[in-house]
């Protein structure tokens, strides 16, 4: 069961959140491979999902299933974490605007610089090898930039990313899937082993910065 309750601010474990928008249901996929990650090093560690901009019958047209349960953040909630992973579904190379949307309501945030400091990073879902698998991860660079964020890279870590044996997403930017065009490829099992170790290797670099 996901932790989905407000962290206590008198615990002194480090406290990670993963904040995705999924569609179909890849990114939600690599969320819980990354929060196995998390996990494992003994930090905590909450999903959660971006509010949709679309409407129920825009979502019904497209074919997109249920939404997980994974609570809606709010900017707010932010300040009671040590760091981010935003996990993010490609929209022609670039982030999608249910994303957008949500870092630009962090103004306040960035007014009071509540953000400074903590660690961020993110991973990916593109329906091509050529979909933003690396311009993803460079155009967010510059919402962590404004934040004054340390951004927290996968690099290549893990030497399954360097493999050859199947075509699978990811990049030094962070882990991540490919969906194919027609969106019906699942993440592999090489990609979610990545995600984990995505996923401890982020968290292990974020209780360094939270100390």
């Amino acid at each position: 069961k996901r932790n989905n309750e407000a962290p206590n601010n008198n615990n002194k474990m480090t406290k990670i959140a993963i904040i995705v928008y999924t569609l179909y249901g890849h990114i939600g996929t690599m969320a819980e491979s990354v929060w196995k990650g998390v996990e494992s090093t003994g930090a905590e560690c909450t999903i959660f999902q971006v509010p949709e901009t679309l409407t129920d019958e825009v979502l019904g047209k497209m074919g997109a299933p249920p939404k997980p349960d994974y609570p809606i953040i709010t900017p707010e909630e932010m300040e009671n974490y040590d760091g981010f992973i935003f996990g993010l579904s490609g929209r022609y190379g670039i982030m999608p605007a249910q994303m957008k949307t949500f870092m630009d309501s962090t103004g306040q945030l960035w007014k009071s610089g509540a953000l400074v400091g903590k660690a961020a990073g993110c991973f990916f879902s593109s329906g091509t090898q050529g979909g933003g698998q690396e311009t993803m991860g460079l155009t967010t660079v510059t919402f962590f930039a404004h934040h004054a964020m340390v951004f927290v890279p996968m690099g290549f870590i893990d030497p399954k990313a360097f493999s050859f044996a199947e075509a699978h997403g990811g990049s030094a930017y962070g882990c991540g899937t490919f969906a194919g065009p027609d969106g019906m490829r699942q993440p592999s099992e090489l990609e979610k082993d990545l995600a984990v170790s995505h996923g401890k290797h982020f968290a292990t670099i974020t209780a360094k910065l939270a100390k």
